[in-house]
């Protein structure tokens, strides 16, 4: 008995310090992690817009099984592994059954590897398949299975299988064989991607057909005789065309790249906040509108969601096979043209310079070395500012810019998260060329700005990934709420485009709210909208900024604009159509006319007014308004004041009298009256 227990101890021992031994070995020599797969844009429903090769170029796109047939996985289980489900990583069974096989045919007939093993040999390749490689095969098998559930296993197999050429995976040879997703696949698709694998090269479709079809048609029949699916339907399928390698997807080319730039390299599946149907169409109308343009022009737009500023579509090229096609012109930096014209005018707004219905002059103006003109080098006079805006005037816009200052403009934009480029060394007379685009924007920095106008004049970063959404970033406060509303007012009453109807007769409700604008020498034409939710920018150019004579963002940018607009889907958004409410107001005295520094104004006695006075004489208290005290002048001599404080004047009889105020800065303003006695 003792000699028993003895035995025993020393079998518990040895058992102890073998599974001590197994458990340092596999913490020393751990299985291979999975080697890199190919990072794919997909938008928030999981429609895949481009996907991006790995090492090697190879195409390597990651299996999940929860986007992949069913049918496909039983089938696959089926002829590869039918005990998957429950052995730990090697089968005892299909070993003795494989050996007897080859015992009694004399040669190898058939392998005992469970897809566990394949799996382990996809992860660590060894050049020799001996004895040796096995074992190491069935070593890694048992650490997998310790260590992942079956799922995982699986879905490593399927991202790894070689499917010929570049292909890897189930998922890879899917799109490159059938153009679409492993998640609804015919018997014919599935027979293919079962007997492909087995011999990956000798059975390539698009290089030997009928040795594809061969090895289907195998597969197709043990299928058959497994009852996964009937006689019929496996002939039937054995008589369909060999497919021919398709290209992998390649939508949204320039956002994926910058999508996959920015990504931290953590998922190979990058959900942008991207639209697929809306990028589509974006696409079609960039590369229609481009194509009739002429051979060299490029187009970039921008389609933003304004609650989650959510970038629905992005465009940076109409087409990589024109000239500069492989740039991402949506992130260079263009010249704005006029664009920036509603937001120096909201500044003004709420530095309480101007209002909606100040009026200006456009005329002729020196700033400095400066001088502007308007577009069509003609003048307009008295305008206000809804139409100095309206009608994108330029003198208007840069004597106004001037009042709220370049430098600080441009500081607000940089805050704002835009950057606009302008020379180092620029005065504050140059730097009033902003207000006509003389400073580089790019299409994203545009869309920022006009999404914080349709914002209540808040500015934040636009969003590209789904995952991102709803999350609070620092925002800008660019214009006060009441400024950016009055400034999109006057944005949608100004003209509309010739050729189409109404903006409130047309699909996008409310009307759309936007602005022009051309860059010097024609280089650039853009068009900047906002309606019904969405924001949208449309940049139209040459990649190399040559010049297209004629063209102007109202011409070639604004159609596409609005043809944009025209297929958005409908948002239940109540009309917001302001104008009428906009020309109703008064405009209070002091801002009836922009005066950057305003003289005081005289409240009594007003220009050009009769006043009369009693025979025997009166006392009057001259009033006025300015930012600083007052002195008081009657034809040249000083007007003296009561023990109040208010200056009075006894005019000497009937006659024409010259009533001035000067303020401390030496700011005056005259008023010519006439006082009428009852005898005169």
């Amino acid at each position: 008995m003792r000699h028993i227990l003895t035995a025993w101890r020393w079998t518990g021992a040895a058992a102890l310090i073998a599974m001590l031994v197994v458990a340092g070995l596999d913490r020393l020599f751990p299985p291979p992690e999975l080697a890199e797969r190919s990072v794919i844009i997909t938008d928030e429903r999981g429609q895949i817009f481009r996907a991006f090769p790995v090492e090697g170029g190879r195409w390597r796109l990651a299996a999940n099984l929860d986007g992949i047939d069913p049918a496909f996985i039983t089938a696959l289980i089926a002829i590869e592994d039918v005990r998957f489900q429950a052995h730990r990583g090697v089968d005892p069974l299909a070993i003795l059954r494989a050996g007897f096989n080859s015992i009694r045919a004399r040669e190898i007939v058939s392998g005992a590897s469970t897809l566990t093993m394949q799996t382990a040999r996809l992860l660590e390749p060894r050049p020799e398949r001996n004895l040796g490689s096995k074992l190491m095969e069935v070593w890694r098998a048992l650490q997998l299975e310790a260590r992942y559930s079956k799922d995982e296993i699986l879905e490593t197999y399927l991202t790894l299988t070689p499917y010929g050429g570049n292909l890897e995976g189930v998922t890879s040879a899917s799109w490159a064989w059938f153009g679409h997703a492993p998640d609804r696949l015919t018997p014919a698709q599935i027979a293919l991607l079962i007997a492909l694998p087995q011999a990956p090269e000798a059975r390539r479709p698009d290089l030997r057909p009928e040795t594809a079809r061969q090895g289907r048609s195998r597969i197709l029949q043990r299928l058959a005789s497994y009852g996964i699916i009937s006689g019929d339907i496996a002939a039937e399928s054995a008589n369909e065309p060999v497919p021919s390698r398709h290209d992998f997807p390649s939508l949204a080319w320039h956002a994926s790249q910058s999508l996959r730039t920015a990504s931290d390299g953590a998922s190979p599946v990058i959900r942008s906040t991207l639209d697929y149907t809306l990028q589509l169409e974006a696409e079609r109308l960039a590369a229609e509108a481009a194509e009739a343009a002429g051979p060299d022009v490029q187009l970039s737009i921008l389609i933003v969601e304004n609650e989650h500023r959510a970038v629905r579509a992005a465009v940076g090229s109409a087409s990589r096979a024109r000239a500069g096609g492989w740039i991402d012109l949506s992130n260079r930096p263009r010249s704005p043209g006029s664009t920036l014209k509603p937001f120096i005018y909201g500044m003004a707004f709420d530095d309480g310079l101007a209002a909606p219905h100040t009026r200006l002059t456009d005329a002729p103006r020196r700033f400095d070395s400066y001088m502007p003109e308007n577009f069509d080098r003609m003048f307009r006079g008295d305008v206000t500012v809804a139409e100095a805006l309206q009608h994108s005037l330029n003198v208007p816009a840069v004597e106004t810019l001037d009042a709220v200052g370049a430098s600080r403009f441009a500081a607000g934009l940089r805050f704002a998260g835009a950057s606009p480029t302008i020379s180092s060394g620029a005065s504050e007379e140059t730097g009033l060329a902003i207000a006509l685009g003389g400073a580089g924007l790019t299409v994203r920095d545009l869309a920022a700005l006009y999404t914080g106008l349709a914002n209540g004049g808040e500015v934040r970063p636009l969003v590209w990934e789904a995952d991102h959404l709803g999350t609070q970033t620092p925002g800008m406060q660019i214009l006060s709420a009441e400024s950016a509303e009055e400034i999109l007012t006057i944005l949608r009453g100004a003209p509309q485009p010739s050729g189409r109807a109404p903006a409130s007769l047309t699909h996008a409700a409310p009307s759309i709210a936007f602005k022009t604008g051309t860059s010097w020498g024609y280089r650039d034409a853009w068009a900047a909208g906002i309606a019904g939710g969405y924001t949208i920018v449309v940049w139209v150019g040459r990649a190399d900024a040559r010049p297209r004579t004629g063209q102007t963002g109202r011409e070639a940018a604004l159609p596409v604009l609005f043809d944009i607009f025209d297929r958005l889907p409908r948002q239940e958004t109540p009309r917001e159509d302001r104008q009428p409410w906009l020309l109703a107001q008064e405009t209070p005295e002091p801002l009836a006319r922009f005066n950057r520094n305003p003289a005081p104004v005289i409240l009594f006695p007003p220009d050009k007014a009769e006043v009369w006075m009693e025979a025997s004489g009166r006392n009057y208290v001259l009033a006025g308004h300015a930012e600083t005290a007052l002195r008081w002048y009657v034809d040249g001599q000083p007007v003296t004041s009561n023990d109040a404080g208010e200056p009075v004047w006894t005019p000497a009889g009937p006659g024409f009298y010259a009533v001035r105020a000067v303020d401390e800065r030496g700011r005056s303003t005259l008023s010519r009256v006439r006082i009428v006695t009852p005898a005169g």
